[in-house]
């Protein structure tokens, strides 16, 4: 009987501890958030698909944070000068990455900053380094105070409530998969379009299968060159292709333009 009190102590206590470690979705009146499937670069230029988006998203923004953790060290320079390029087409825009500066140089910089978008490459480095240098809850406080920020594959990745559906291997460890819950979903880059079938099929088999192991999760598929955006409580398809995969339901092609209200606070 005691063997028994026990067992059930240690499920009941891990039951808990798995619900304590649930992601909960952290927004504010003031969020603007911007996610983006990926491949949105043209050169050294946004792509013109996207380029309307990120004006909007951006272009009041005097000084952009670039978060380029997920990139390789030895690319982040190169990353950092085709972005400056890139986000200077938007108007008086400096975009200025973190890894120019020590620990206290980046935080600082975040905190002034007026915009933050955070790069792709590889989303488990990119969430161990946030998490590593206390950047995870200042970028999260900066994007509940209002400041625009946003991010393309696994920047989109982490703006997410969980690093569930990165395309990315586990180079390296993460002390958790919650991420910056600024964004009330699930993030899948990269989706294929429709067309070759095959490989719109095999993704979206993956996702459906995620979610029975996780149900109740809501996933985002985003193409590439695809921006969603959530801004003051409104969520729309800007760009692109997107699908979304409810956590009860059938999932749907999202329409350019429309509205999302599934993803939008309530």
């Amino acid at each position: 009987m005691r063997f028994l009190v026990r067992i059930f102590l240690t499920v009941a206590a891990l039951a808990a501890g798995t619900a304590a470690a649930a992601p909960v979705f952290r927004t504010s009146p003031q969020a603007s958030v911007l996610v983006c499937g990926g491949t949105m670069m043209a050169g050294d230029s946004f792509a013109p698909s996207v380029l309307d988006a990120m004006r909007l998203h951006y272009g009041a923004c005097r000084t952009v944070a670039l978060v380029l953790h997920a990139s390789h060290p030895a690319d982040r320079d190169r990353m950092e000068v085709r972005l400056k390029k890139a986000f200077a087409e938007l108007g008086p825009v400096e975009a200025v990455s973190l890894h120019r500066s020590d620990a206290a140089g980046a935080l600082a910089l975040l905190r002034r900053a007026d915009g933050i978008f955070i790069g792709g490459g590889e989303t488990f480095v990119l969430l161990a380094e946030l998490a590593r240098t206390g950047q995870l809850d200042l970028i999260r406080e900066r994007t509940l105070a209002g400041i625009p920020s946003g991010g393309a594959s696994a920047g989109a990745n982490v703006a997410g409530l969980l690093i569930g559906t990165t395309n990315d291997f586990p180079v390296t460890d993460v002390p958790s998969r919650a991420a910056l819950a600024v964004f009330p979903a699930v993030i899948n880059p990269h989706h294929p379009a429709p067309e070759p079938k095959g490989e719109f099929d095999g993704r979206r088999a993956k996702i459906l299968l995620y979610q029975k192991f996780n149900p109740g999760e809501t996933v985002l598929g985003l193409g590439n060159a695809s921006i969603v955006r959530l801004h003051r409580g409104e969520t729309r398809l800007l760009a692109g292709q997107a699908w979304l995969y409810p956590g009860s339901g059938t999932p749907r092609e999202l329409v350019l333009g429309s509205r999302i209200p599934e993803l939008e606070p309530r």
